[in-house]
């Protein structure tokens, strides 16, 4: 299970997104298939704030409110353009070759932000912000790093995992910050002349 808390440590924090995933496994790209689904809402956000997908997978993007909006990424480098109302674009090529996080944001509504983790391997599970409990499946025997990690945090959190005796049970206490500011896909402040947040 996964416990999320304010950078106090205390305050715990519900409904947000959490992964979980395991490094030292070899890499294993996944297909060029959509593997995430992110909406940008109504109401300026994108839904879920945080997804974990495969090295050569894709995310979509689709505009499930009445507002026009934009996807950008500053590492990769790649932006979807504007769509209005009922349309989707997803990342084409985007992740073949990345690994690593990719920040996401609107050029028109700067307090719109989500991450995507791109990993090498499938050995990832997002818990769902209700209950927190989250498996891992498959994970070949051997001893591995088990990380954690929630958007606005600093670094992930790791533990020590060693799969050659079998079933293992892991429980995280994370903490995450606060909102990290950035620029517009020019590399510039917002119109309001502020950056986020």
């Amino acid at each position: 299970t996964v416990l999320v808390t304010e950078a106090d440590g205390k305050t715990e924090v519900t409904g947000v997104e959490v992964v979980i995933y395991v490094v030292g496994p070899p890499d294993e790209p996944g297909k060029e298939v959509v593997a995430a689904t992110i909406t940008q809402t109504g109401d300026r956000k994108f839904v879920p704030d945080l997804v974990a997908i495969t090295t050569g997978e894709k995310v979509e993007f689709p505009n499930g409110g009445k507002l026009l909006h934009n996807v950008f990424s500053p590492k990769p480098k790649f932006d979807l353009g504007s769509f209005d109302k009922g349309e989707k674009k997803d990342t084409k090529d985007a992740f073949k070759n990345y690994k690593g996080t990719a920040e996401i944001y609107c050029n028109i509504h700067p307090e719109m932000a989500a991450t995507v983790l791109v990993l090498p391997n499938p050995y990832h599970a997002s818990p769902g912000n209700k209950t927190q409990k989250f498996t891992i499946a498959n994970v070949p025997p051997g001893k591995f790093k088990l990380y954690a990690y929630t958007r606005r945090m600093e670094k992930p959190v790791m533990q020590e995992l060693d799969t050659t005796a079998g079933d293992v049970v892991k429980d995280f206490k994370i903490a995450r910050g606060a909102e990290t500011k950035h620029l517009n896909k020019y590399g510039e402040k917002y119109k309001d002349g502020k950056s986020y947040p």
